[in-house]
């Protein structure tokens, strides 16, 4: 029987005997080292069992259990039905596959216990030079502003809220929209749904999100973007913002940021990118002319958890005008009375420029990140994802069974079983995908590329190597061959 709470820790909740504590806590760190170090090893996502399921549906618990027991739950139950996302074999999203060395640094972050929405301490700091670092990165002035954010939802949607202040001044955040003053926003039809929600959230409603058609390489139409431009000024509303995207969840292509850049200009609207994870594409040599443009933003969302390998959540915006952002956001409520001594003082603070005043240390693993790892390190393993989505690619296209539907521009790689004499080739590759799922091999996801349904490999983790493209490609042409088989024999 399980120990109770009262047995186990002396005062409030403090342990009472720290000896045993520190053994039982250098055992968990030891089981994630062990997880990590042994993650090949494992099946890449399994469906959890009954069994499992069933641990989660017990009531609140009003006595409690010894640290042990409640960490072997998590060994039994938890740790072995995780998405996946650490293994090499996961290429079913744009999910970074964490360090050890990350790990470590959100325990720290944990134990300091610091709320990074203000007051003068030196995580504040820390936050304030990953902010730095970044504005050095794209290319923007050092005065520039930035915060940690969940991840580039809420980044995108700090961005849509900077640039409708800009666009209506300081009346609307006390007042709201003015009528007959509808702003309008536009951003390619491959960008991230976010986009459409951030105007949602922001109260401009996401049909006032202008989609526009993509070319040949999946990047935004420009003169498609300029057409609507003008028919929505004809039309009496305000155009108020543009959104490029460095990586469009799709296909990894890349909006063409400089024409994006003067199309903004010439037009007064606010610039953003949404580099969710293609922005981190700076860091690699190889890959930063592709980024061409992207120092002309008014503002860049990105994720730190995806290509930055950083644990989840690190989600980040930087905005050029640290003015215009502060504005947006900063409040003069009493209980966050600003001094210039004592632990009041250093502001602005991080809650000046989001919505969120209780924070977490979110800066620790990214600052941990480089700092051990080092930023060319960081870019190398960046490009290697995009060599092994060529490799990928080439692998595909020597494969009679398989078709490629997208341009490889980066790291994803979208294609299809040809699923010959099969009569629903989208049904066909979706039951694969689960197929492939289920085997624990390797774990792609599905889009849809021109009307077709997609086998899509992103490739972000920093352990997937050729192997293990060779490995996802065997199960697809193995199991894929197994289901014609199947599928004939029921039609004979």
């Amino acid at each position: 029987m399980a120990k109770k709470t009262q047995e186990n820790f002396a005062g409030p909740l403090e342990p009472a005997d720290w000896q045993q504590f520190r053994t039982q806590g250098h055992r968990m760190l030891d089981d994630m080292f062990d997880y990590l170090q042994g993650i090949r090893q494992r099946p890449v996502w399994q469906p959890a069992p009954d069994q499992a399921r069933a641990a989660f549906r017990s009531p609140l618990p009003a006595q409690g259990s010894d640290l042990a027991d409640v960490h072997q739950q998590f060994m039994d139950n938890i740790l072995p039905y995780a998405i996946g996302n650490t293994h090499p074999g996961f290429f079913g999203w744009v999910h970074g596959g964490g360090t050890a060395a990350g790990m470590l640094a959100e325990m720290l972050a944990a134990g300091l216990n610091a709320n990074c929405g203000g007051r003068d301490h030196i995580p504040i700091e820390v936050e304030r030079q990953v902010v730095r670092w970044m504005a050095e990165l794209f290319g923007f002035p050092s005065s520039s502003s930035g915060l940690f954010v969940t991840g580039s939802s809420m980044a995108n949607m700090i961005a849509v809220l900077v640039a409708r202040y800009r666009a209506l001044g300081r009346e609307v955040r006390s007042h709201g929209i003015p009528p007959k003053r509808q702003l309008v926003a536009y951003a390619s039809a491959g960008a991230h749904g976010c986009i459409a929600q951030a105007m949602d959230l922001a109260g401009l409603g996401s049909a006032n999100l202008r989609k526009i058609p993509m070319n040949a390489r999946f990047q935004m139409d420009i003169t498609a973007l300029e057409t609507a431009i003008t028919a929505d000024r004809q039309a009496g509303l305000q155009p108020f913002f543009v959104a490029g995207t460095a990586g469009t969840v799709d296909v990894g292509a890349i909006d063409e940021l400089p024409l994006l850049a003067a199309v903004a200009e010439r037009n007064g609207l606010w610039f953003h990118v949404d580099g969710a994870y293609g922005a981190l594409a700076a860091l690699s040599p190889e890959l930063r002319p592709l980024l061409g443009g992207i120092e002309l933003a008014d503002s860049i969302a990105c994720d730190f958890h995806k290509w930055g390998q950083v644990p989840y959540d690190a989600g980040f915006i930087l905005v050029r005008d640290a003015d215009v952002h502060l504005d947006t956001f900063a409040s003069r409520d009493t209980y966050l009375r600003r001094d210039e001594r004592g632990m009041a003082a250093n502001s602005p603070w991080p809650c000046d420029f989001g919505p969120d005043l209780s924070r977490g240390f979110r800066a620790l693993k990214t600052w941990f990140t480089f700092q051990v790892f080092g930023a060319e390190r960081i870019g190398q393993v960046i490009y290697e994802t995009c060599l092994l989505a060529r490799y990928l690619e080439q692998r595909i296209q020597a494969q009679p069974e398989l078709e490629l539907l997208a341009p490889v521009a980066l790291n994803i790689v979208c294609f299809r079983h040809r699923a010959a004499g099969h009569t629903d080739i989208d049904a066909f590759n979706a039951a694969l995908i689960a197929d492939v799922q289920e085997s624990g091999i390797a774990a792609p996801s599905a889009t849809t590329v021109r009307g077709k349904l997609a086998i899509r490999a992103a490739i972000v983790n920093h352990r997937t190597g050729q192997s293990d493209i060779d490995a996802l490609l065997d199960a697809v042409l193995q199991l894929g061959a197994k289901r014609l088989s199947l599928t004939n024999t029921e039609s004979a």
